[in-house]
Protein backbone atom coordinates (compact mmCIF):
# COMPACT_ATOMS: atom_id res chain seq x y z
CA UNK A 1 0.00 0.00 0.00
CA UNK A 2 1.26 3.47 -1.35
CA UNK A 3 1.85 5.77 1.97
CA UNK A 4 -0.19 8.72 2.31
CA UNK A 5 1.12 11.76 1.31
CA UNK A 6 0.95 14.22 5.01
CA UNK A 7 -0.44 17.43 4.15
CA UNK A 8 -0.75 20.45 6.55
CA UNK A 9 -3.95 22.52 4.86
CA UNK A 10 -3.60 25.76 5.70
CA UNK A 11 -6.68 28.07 6.87
CA UNK A 12 -7.63 31.52 8.02
CA UNK A 13 -5.36 34.12 7.82
CA UNK A 14 -5.40 37.72 9.12
CA UNK A 15 -7.35 39.94 6.93
CA UNK A 16 -11.02 40.57 6.05
CA UNK A 17 -11.42 37.94 4.20
CA UNK A 18 -10.91 35.21 7.00
CA UNK A 19 -14.26 33.52 7.23
CA UNK A 20 -14.08 32.79 3.81
CA UNK A 21 -11.04 31.45 3.96
CA UNK A 22 -11.83 29.02 6.40
CA UNK A 23 -14.91 27.92 4.37
CA UNK A 24 -13.00 27.18 1.56
CA UNK A 25 -10.52 24.76 3.74
CA UNK A 26 -13.73 23.13 4.94
CA UNK A 27 -14.49 22.61 1.43
CA UNK A 28 -11.38 21.28 -0.07
CA UNK A 29 -10.60 19.44 3.36
CA UNK A 30 -13.93 17.55 2.64
CA UNK A 31 -13.13 16.64 -1.34
CA UNK A 32 -9.63 15.20 -0.84
CA UNK A 33 -9.68 11.62 -1.28
CA UNK A 34 -8.45 10.09 2.24
CA UNK A 35 -6.86 7.21 0.91
CA UNK A 36 -4.46 9.33 -0.67
CA UNK A 37 -3.73 12.11 2.01
CA UNK A 38 -3.67 12.79 5.28
CA UNK A 39 -4.84 16.47 5.61
CA UNK A 40 -4.77 18.60 8.85
CA UNK A 41 -6.30 21.48 9.09
CA UNK A 42 -4.48 24.46 10.71
CA UNK A 43 -5.48 27.63 11.81
CA UNK A 44 -3.15 30.43 11.30
CA UNK A 45 -4.00 33.77 12.97
CA UNK A 46 -0.87 35.93 13.90
CA UNK A 47 1.49 33.85 15.50
CA UNK A 48 -1.20 31.24 16.46
CA UNK A 49 -1.17 28.26 14.04
CA UNK A 50 -3.41 25.57 15.32
CA UNK A 51 -4.44 22.72 15.31
CA UNK A 52 -7.71 21.83 16.73
CA UNK A 53 -7.93 18.08 17.67
CA UNK A 54 -11.42 16.19 17.50
CA UNK A 55 -11.46 16.15 21.52
CA UNK A 56 -11.48 19.97 20.96
CA UNK A 57 -8.00 20.45 22.05
CA UNK A 58 -5.72 22.69 19.89
CA UNK A 59 -2.04 21.92 19.39
CA UNK A 60 0.65 24.30 18.39
CA UNK A 61 2.82 24.02 15.21
CA UNK A 62 6.57 24.28 15.67
CA UNK A 63 7.82 27.18 13.49
CA UNK A 64 11.04 26.34 13.47
CA UNK A 65 10.87 22.80 11.16
CA UNK A 66 6.77 23.71 10.44
CA UNK A 67 5.95 20.16 12.63
CA UNK A 68 3.06 19.55 15.05
CA UNK A 69 3.52 17.70 17.88
CA UNK A 70 -0.45 16.21 19.01
CA UNK A 71 -0.49 14.37 22.45
CA UNK A 72 3.52 13.63 22.40
CA UNK A 73 3.26 12.57 18.69
CA UNK A 74 5.23 14.33 16.05
CA UNK A 75 3.93 14.94 12.59
CA UNK A 76 5.76 16.10 9.53
CA UNK A 77 4.18 17.42 6.66
CA UNK A 78 4.78 16.50 2.92
CA UNK A 79 3.11 18.97 1.39
CA UNK A 80 1.16 22.60 2.40
CA UNK A 81 -2.02 23.23 0.62
CA UNK A 82 -2.68 26.80 1.15
CA UNK A 83 -6.38 28.29 1.18
CA UNK A 84 -6.16 31.67 2.79
CA UNK A 85 -7.34 34.59 0.79
CA UNK A 86 -4.94 37.84 1.80
CA UNK A 87 -2.35 37.62 4.17
CA UNK A 88 -0.34 36.26 4.79
CA UNK A 89 -1.61 33.25 2.33
CA UNK A 90 -2.19 35.09 -0.98
CA UNK A 91 0.53 37.99 -0.90
CA UNK A 92 3.80 35.62 -0.55
CA UNK A 93 4.54 35.67 3.02
CA UNK A 94 3.60 32.11 3.91
CA UNK A 95 5.35 31.11 0.35
CA UNK A 96 8.51 32.28 1.26
CA UNK A 97 8.46 30.69 4.79
CA UNK A 98 7.18 27.27 3.00
CA UNK A 99 10.19 27.98 0.62
CA UNK A 100 13.30 28.18 3.47
CA UNK A 101 11.37 25.12 5.24
CA UNK A 102 11.47 23.61 1.87
CA UNK A 103 7.73 22.45 1.84
CA UNK A 104 6.31 22.26 -1.71
CA UNK A 105 2.86 23.88 -1.92
CA UNK A 106 -0.14 24.77 -3.68
CA UNK A 107 -0.11 28.18 -5.01
CA UNK A 108 1.72 30.40 -7.29
CA UNK A 109 5.38 31.06 -5.60
CA UNK A 110 6.67 33.84 -3.55
CA UNK A 111 7.30 36.47 -6.09
CA UNK A 112 4.38 36.14 -8.33
CA UNK A 113 2.01 36.25 -5.03
CA UNK A 114 3.42 39.57 -4.39
CA UNK A 115 3.22 41.09 -7.43
CA UNK A 116 -0.37 39.64 -8.34
CA UNK A 117 -1.75 40.80 -4.26
CA UNK A 118 -0.24 44.08 -5.60
CA UNK A 119 -2.97 45.48 -7.91
CA UNK A 120 -0.76 48.39 -9.29
CA UNK A 121 1.99 46.15 -9.73
CA UNK A 122 0.08 43.74 -11.86
CA UNK A 123 -0.73 46.32 -14.27
CA UNK A 124 2.48 47.72 -14.77
CA UNK A 125 3.54 43.85 -15.20
CA UNK A 126 0.40 43.03 -17.78
CA UNK A 127 0.91 46.83 -19.48
CA UNK A 128 2.30 45.94 -23.43
CA UNK A 129 0.93 42.24 -23.05
CA UNK A 130 -1.79 42.49 -25.14
CA UNK A 131 -3.89 43.34 -22.46
CA UNK A 132 -6.93 46.03 -22.19
CA UNK A 133 -6.31 47.98 -18.52
CA UNK A 134 -8.58 50.91 -16.97
CA UNK A 135 -6.47 53.91 -16.15
CA UNK A 136 -6.14 55.03 -12.75
CA UNK A 137 -4.32 56.96 -10.66
CA UNK A 138 -2.38 55.70 -7.33
CA UNK A 139 -2.31 57.37 -4.72
CA UNK A 140 -0.21 56.51 -1.24
CA UNK A 141 -1.34 57.51 2.56
CA UNK A 142 0.17 60.82 3.47
CA UNK A 143 0.29 62.18 -0.41
CA UNK A 144 -1.82 64.99 -1.69
CA UNK A 145 -4.14 64.73 -4.32
CA UNK A 146 -6.96 66.74 -5.78
CA UNK A 147 -10.51 64.74 -6.10
CA UNK A 148 -11.76 67.35 -8.86
CA UNK A 149 -8.57 66.99 -10.89
CA UNK A 150 -8.44 63.28 -10.67
CA UNK A 151 -12.04 63.58 -11.45
CA UNK A 152 -11.53 64.96 -14.56
CA UNK A 153 -8.82 63.07 -15.87
CA UNK A 154 -10.42 59.67 -15.16
CA UNK A 155 -13.94 60.86 -15.88
CA UNK A 156 -17.11 59.89 -13.55
CA UNK A 157 -17.96 57.79 -12.36
CA UNK A 158 -15.07 56.14 -10.56
CA UNK A 159 -14.06 53.19 -8.47
CA UNK A 160 -11.59 53.34 -5.22
CA UNK A 161 -10.19 50.24 -4.48
CA UNK A 162 -7.08 49.44 -1.50
CA UNK A 163 -4.45 48.43 -3.40
CA UNK A 164 -3.82 45.22 -1.78
CA UNK A 165 -6.94 43.28 -0.57
CA UNK A 166 -9.71 41.41 -2.18
CA UNK A 167 -13.42 40.19 -1.88
CA UNK A 168 -14.10 43.82 -2.50
CA UNK A 169 -13.44 45.06 0.91
CA UNK A 170 -12.80 48.75 0.89
CA UNK A 171 -14.12 49.07 -2.49
CA UNK A 172 -16.13 52.29 -3.41
CA UNK A 173 -18.22 53.00 -6.60
CA UNK A 174 -18.23 57.05 -6.57
CA UNK A 175 -20.54 59.34 -9.16
CA UNK A 176 -19.36 62.70 -7.94
CA UNK A 177 -15.97 64.35 -6.80
CA UNK A 178 -17.22 64.92 -3.42
CA UNK A 179 -17.75 61.86 -2.80
CA UNK A 180 -13.71 60.93 -3.31
CA UNK A 181 -12.33 61.90 -0.04
CA UNK A 182 -14.99 59.23 1.79
CA UNK A 183 -14.41 56.49 -0.50
CA UNK A 184 -10.11 57.06 -0.65
CA UNK A 185 -10.61 56.88 3.65
CA UNK A 186 -12.43 53.85 3.23
CA UNK A 187 -10.04 52.39 0.74
CA UNK A 188 -6.95 53.37 3.02
CA UNK A 189 -8.39 51.48 5.84
CA UNK A 190 -7.68 48.08 4.21
CA UNK A 191 -4.08 49.08 2.62
CA UNK A 192 -1.85 52.11 2.59
CA UNK A 193 -1.77 52.43 -0.71
CA UNK A 194 -5.20 53.22 -2.96
CA UNK A 195 -6.05 52.77 -6.49
CA UNK A 196 -8.53 54.85 -8.34
CA UNK A 197 -9.74 53.99 -11.40
CA UNK A 198 -12.00 54.70 -14.49
CA UNK A 199 -15.45 52.74 -14.58
CA UNK A 200 -15.24 50.24 -17.50
CA UNK A 201 -19.50 49.93 -17.92
CA UNK A 202 -20.27 46.06 -19.06
CA UNK A 203 -20.51 42.52 -18.18
CA UNK A 204 -18.44 40.88 -15.35
CA UNK A 205 -16.81 37.62 -16.50
CA UNK A 206 -14.71 35.24 -13.91
CA UNK A 207 -12.28 32.68 -16.06
CA UNK A 208 -10.67 30.55 -13.53
CA UNK A 209 -7.59 28.84 -15.37
CA UNK A 210 -4.41 26.10 -14.11
CA UNK A 211 -1.59 25.04 -16.14
CA UNK A 212 -0.37 21.47 -14.82
CA UNK A 213 1.33 18.84 -16.09
CA UNK A 214 1.72 20.82 -19.75
CA UNK A 215 -1.61 21.25 -19.89
CA UNK A 216 -3.69 23.95 -19.99
CA UNK A 217 -7.59 23.65 -18.32
CA UNK A 218 -9.57 27.02 -19.16
CA UNK A 219 -12.19 26.91 -17.13
CA UNK A 220 -16.03 27.56 -18.44
CA UNK A 221 -16.49 31.17 -18.14
CA UNK A 222 -18.69 32.63 -15.63
CA UNK A 223 -20.79 36.17 -15.83
CA UNK A 224 -21.40 37.76 -12.59
CA UNK A 225 -24.56 39.81 -12.28
CA UNK A 226 -24.86 41.66 -9.12
CA UNK A 227 -27.93 42.93 -8.19
CA UNK A 228 -26.02 45.73 -5.97
CA UNK A 229 -24.30 48.72 -7.37
CA UNK A 230 -20.99 45.94 -8.11
CA UNK A 231 -20.02 42.92 -7.33
CA UNK A 232 -18.99 43.64 -3.66
CA UNK A 233 -18.62 41.73 -0.53
CA UNK A 234 -22.10 40.84 0.24
CA UNK A 235 -23.07 40.24 -3.38
CA UNK A 236 -20.47 37.94 -3.58
CA UNK A 237 -20.78 36.21 -0.45
CA UNK A 238 -24.40 36.22 0.01
CA UNK A 239 -27.49 33.69 -1.62
CA UNK A 240 -29.71 35.77 -3.69
CA UNK A 241 -27.63 39.65 -4.16
CA UNK A 242 -25.85 38.10 -7.61
CA UNK A 243 -26.44 35.67 -10.30
CA UNK A 244 -23.59 33.46 -11.36
CA UNK A 245 -24.30 32.07 -14.98
CA UNK A 246 -21.64 29.50 -15.87
CA UNK A 247 -20.85 28.74 -19.08
CA UNK A 248 -21.46 32.71 -19.83
CA UNK A 249 -23.43 33.42 -22.93
CA UNK A 250 -20.75 35.13 -25.15
CA UNK A 251 -20.01 35.46 -28.60
CA UNK A 252 -17.48 32.75 -29.32
CA UNK A 253 -14.70 35.68 -30.19
CA UNK A 254 -15.30 37.52 -27.07
CA UNK A 255 -14.69 34.14 -24.94
CA UNK A 256 -11.53 33.38 -27.22
CA UNK A 257 -10.24 37.06 -26.06
CA UNK A 258 -11.29 36.34 -22.85
CA UNK A 259 -9.28 32.91 -22.98
CA UNK A 260 -6.37 34.61 -24.57
CA UNK A 261 -5.84 37.32 -22.33
CA UNK A 262 -6.50 34.95 -19.17
CA UNK A 263 -3.71 33.05 -20.20
CA UNK A 264 -1.46 35.57 -20.91
CA UNK A 265 -1.99 37.26 -17.25
CA UNK A 266 -1.22 33.97 -15.84
CA UNK A 267 2.03 32.90 -17.73
CA UNK A 268 3.06 36.99 -17.77
CA UNK A 269 2.42 36.44 -13.76
CA UNK A 270 4.32 33.32 -13.41
CA UNK A 271 1.36 31.69 -12.26
CA UNK A 272 0.88 28.42 -10.74
CA UNK A 273 -1.54 26.01 -9.59
CA UNK A 274 -5.73 27.02 -9.92
CA UNK A 275 -5.98 30.92 -10.55
CA UNK A 276 -8.94 33.13 -11.48
CA UNK A 277 -8.64 36.06 -13.72
CA UNK A 278 -11.57 38.59 -13.74
CA UNK A 279 -12.36 41.16 -16.50
CA UNK A 280 -15.60 43.84 -17.63
CA UNK A 281 -16.34 43.19 -21.41
CA UNK A 282 -17.74 46.41 -22.87
CA UNK A 283 -20.82 46.16 -25.05
CA UNK A 284 -19.08 46.62 -28.18
CA UNK A 285 -17.15 42.54 -27.04
CA UNK A 286 -13.95 44.17 -25.65
CA UNK A 287 -12.77 42.52 -22.48
CA UNK A 288 -10.66 44.65 -19.56
CA UNK A 289 -8.96 43.07 -16.96
CA UNK A 290 -9.98 43.78 -13.32
CA UNK A 291 -7.66 41.75 -10.91
CA UNK A 292 -6.19 38.03 -10.77
CA UNK A 293 -6.71 35.90 -7.89
CA UNK A 294 -4.05 33.88 -7.22
CA UNK A 295 -6.03 32.00 -4.38
CA UNK A 296 -9.48 32.28 -5.30
CA UNK A 297 -12.41 31.43 -3.63
CA UNK A 298 -12.65 27.64 -2.77
CA UNK A 299 -16.43 28.03 -0.30
CA UNK A 300 -19.50 26.57 -1.39
CA UNK A 301 -21.06 30.19 -2.83
CA UNK A 302 -17.36 30.69 -5.19
CA UNK A 303 -17.15 30.96 -8.80
CA UNK A 304 -14.17 28.35 -9.51
CA UNK A 305 -15.83 25.12 -7.81
CA UNK A 306 -19.03 25.95 -9.78
CA UNK A 307 -16.96 26.31 -13.14
CA UNK A 308 -15.19 22.90 -12.05
CA UNK A 309 -18.56 21.52 -11.48
CA UNK A 310 -19.39 22.58 -14.94
CA UNK A 311 -16.58 21.51 -16.73
CA UNK A 312 -17.42 17.41 -15.24
CA UNK A 313 -14.73 17.20 -12.41
CA UNK A 314 -15.07 16.88 -8.86
CA UNK A 315 -12.91 19.39 -6.76
CA UNK A 316 -11.20 16.45 -5.74
CA UNK A 317 -10.12 15.61 -8.90
CA UNK A 318 -9.29 18.97 -9.94
CA UNK A 319 -6.34 18.80 -6.20
CA UNK A 320 -5.34 15.90 -7.58
CA UNK A 321 -4.11 17.42 -10.20
CA UNK A 322 -3.01 20.21 -8.73
CA UNK A 323 -1.20 18.16 -5.67
CA UNK A 324 0.65 16.03 -8.69
CA UNK A 325 1.85 18.88 -10.33
CA UNK A 326 3.17 21.01 -7.21
CA UNK A 327 4.36 18.47 -4.83
CA UNK A 328 7.90 18.68 -5.49
CA UNK A 329 10.45 21.44 -3.26
CA UNK A 330 10.61 24.68 -5.36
Amino acid sequence: MTEKLSIALLAGGDSSEREIALQSAAQIAAALDPEKYDVTMIDLHGRDWHYTAPDGREWQVDKNDFSLTVAGERREFDYALILIHGTPGEDGRLQGYLDMMGIPYSSCGMTSSVLTFDKVTTKRTLAGRGINLARERFLRRGETWDATEIADDLGLPLFVKPNASGSSFGVTKVRTAEELPAAVEKAFSESDEVLIEECIAGREMGCGVMIAGGREYLFPITEIVSKKEFFDYEAKYTAGFSDEITPADIAPEVKAELNRMTLEAYRTCRCRGVVRVDFIVTPEGKPYFIELNSIPGMSPGSIVPKQVKAMGMTMGQLYDIVIADTCTPR
